[in-house]
This record gives C-alpha cells, sequence and structure tokens, in this order.
C-alpha cells in the first residue's frame, strides 16, 4: 500500500502478488494509480497455497514435515482486468477475476 501512494500519479498502476488469495483491494487510489495488494495465485483451487491440503493439515497439527505435493483437482486464474484509455493511459476502471 505504501508503494502505491508513493507511485499515486507517476504510474498506471501498481499490481502486487505473493501467490496467495487476491486481496479485491482493486481501486483507483486519488491520484489516478490502479491499485490491488495481492492478484492472488494460478494453480489448485482446493489446496493450500498449491499444496495438498493433508499435508500442509499434518505440518500444521502434528509438527510433521515431508515434502509438498501440488493439489489434485480444479485449478484457479486468479488475475486483474485493466481498462486504460487508448493514447493517453488514462486509468479507468480496475476489477479482479477468478476463472
Amino acid at each position: 500500500m505504501a508503494l502505491g501512494h508513493y507511485l499515486d500519479g507517476r504510474v498506471s498502476a501498481v499490481i502486487g502478488t505473493h501467490t496467495h488469495i487476491p486481496t479485491a483491494d482493486e481501486r483507483a487510489l486519488p491520484n489516478g494509480t490502479l491499485y490491488i495488494t495481492d492478484v492472488g495465485m494460478t494453480g489448485p483451487l482446493n489446496g493450500v497455497i498449491g499444496v495438498t491440503k493433508e499435508i500442509v493439515l499434518d505440518r500444521f497439527i502434528n509438527g510433521f514435515s515431508i515434502p509438498n505435493e501440488v493439489a489434485p483437482g480444479p485449478k484457479q486464474l486468479n488475475a486483474v482486468i485493466m481498462d486504460f484509455e487508448k493514447k493517453t493511459i488514462q486509468r479507468i476502471h480496475i476489477e479482479s477475476e477468478t476463472v
């Protein structure tokens, strides 16, 4: 957020990611820079940051550590969609999307 405010009005967008859950705090800052803290991840939908949930839960509850495995099942793609006015790069709109 601090970087967004620092760059507000100097850049078109500040888009962060830490491969977790989208923050859903997308917005236009006061001087027009589009901002989102965390776009989210691309990968398994029903895991824990992409890892099979049973492995993570066992590590959390019992302290056992075994190698991570990619979680099976449906996948997700988190992204942001930004609209800019052609030629002027005028910031118009930002929204987050999970498909």
